[in-house]
């Protein structure tokens, strides 16, 4: 399941950058904030259907989901709009490269903390040592 588990994290990568650059050429057709809402809204049409017909959740319960937790979609928003901006500035692999140190700085500090629920596991030097080879990158393909 492990490897399963990999092989789907690099589809979803492969996915985000292929997501980037559609979206920042949409984006210079009909607008930035237009492309965020037309990417949320087909997206949630699909939901919904998979929802309809292969949901088992409580969706109800909802509102009794710790507030926090309900931050998701926010963030989404925040993220999707972000790489729409970026790209066709700095273009896909800059954009997806300060993503990607993005991510591992913060998800190193909600480890090492503990937070949202998450397994303390804390900083060690060869995390740092990562994340200052991924920043090299960004600057060596920038």
């Amino acid at each position: 399941m492990r490897f399963i588990s990999y092989m789907l994290a690099l589809l979803a990568g492969a996915a985000l950058s292929f997501e980037g650059a559609i979206y920042a050429e949409l984006g210079k057709t009909i607008g930035q904030i237009e492309t965020s809402f037309y990417n949320f809204f087909m997206g949630s049409i699909i939901m919904s259907l998979l929802w309809l017909f292969f949901g088992k959740g409580r969706i109800s319960y909802t509102l009794e989901a710790p507030k926090w937790s309900l931050l998701g979609g926010v963030l989404g928003v925040i993220y999707l709009t972000s790489i729409v901006v970026s790209v066709p500035f700095v273009g896909v692999g800059i954009t997806m490269v300060a993503v990607i140190i993005g991510q591992l700085v913060m998800s190193m500090i909600i480890e090492h903390f503990g937070w949202l629920g998450s397994q303390k596991n804390k900083i060690n030097k060869e995390k740092l040592f990562a994340v200052l080879s991924m920043i090299m990158a960004l600057i060596l393909i920038n």
